[in-house]
């Protein structure tokens, strides 16, 4: 579901669509600001595996295009090339920028995890769009603003994003660009989200023990006309 994206300093906070989208398959809106992009992604950190006889326990164990998540690696080579990633992660932090809670896309591996995906067998389509898209956007930050797009201002970066963060409503010179920042920004908070540092931004604590359910507490069953 989609709503309309604003230029940034107006609407909800990109964090908090993100999160929502994250929560409920919402997509979310464009930041009010961008953190500075590193010159190369930081390696995406795995979850934690199983026990390791648990890992080799006999049963289905997926397929080429759907690896075992339990021991998953990648065993294809990754094609996109550091001027690519640099953009890239560029990108990703103008989606999800650093706050005082939670680290920028950056530097938990989004750049990486889209690498791996793009890259995969039967994803060329995936991969001629993401190499489009950081292309356009060099080439596009370069006529504006004279830089490449990590290397102009969190303003200036923030100004491309918005005439492309919302397919509908994109110019026609820019439908291709639109196409490929829903494909990133769709990629870059599945990243997130299934990290650690995600999960602590959502509060999501996972399967913990409750000594006692209390229920909902009376704010809530206010909400829901149950008190």
């Amino acid at each position: 579901m989609h709503s309309q994206s604003k230029p940034a300093g107006q609407g909800i906070a990109r964090r908090d669509a993100l999160k929502a989208m994250a929560a409920a398959a919402m997509v979310p809106m464009l930041p009010e600001s961008a953190a500075a992009a590193p010159v190369a992604s930081t390696p995406r950190v795995p979850l934690p595996m199983l026990e390791e006889a648990q890992a080799k326990r006999k049963g289905p164990r997926g397929t080429p295009g759907d690896p075992v998540l339990q021991v998953a690696k990648a065993d294809w080579p990754n094609k996109l090339q550091l001027r690519e990633l640099t953009t890239l992660a560029a990108l990703c932090d103008v989606i999800i920028p650093a706050d005082a809670k939670s680290p920028a896309a950056s530097t938990v591996g989004a750049p990486a995890y889209i690498n791996e995906w793009a890259s995969r067998p039967g994803g060329d389509a995936s991969l001629v769009r993401v190499r489009g898209g950081l292309a356009w956007l060099d080439r596009e930050s370069n006529t504006r603003f004279g830089t490449r797009f990590h290397l102009a201002t969190n303003a200036q970066r923030t100004a491309i994003c918005d005439d492309i963060c919302y397919l509908p409503k994109a110019k026609p010179e820019h439908q291709f660009a639109a196409q490929f920042f829903d494909t990133i920004r769709d990629q870059t908070a599945t990243a997130f989200y299934t990290t650690p540092q995600g999960w602590k931004d959502l509060g999501y604590i996972g399967n913990v023990a409750m000594p006692k359910f209390e229920g909902p507490n009376a704010e809530i069953r206010r909400k829901i006309g149950v008190e």
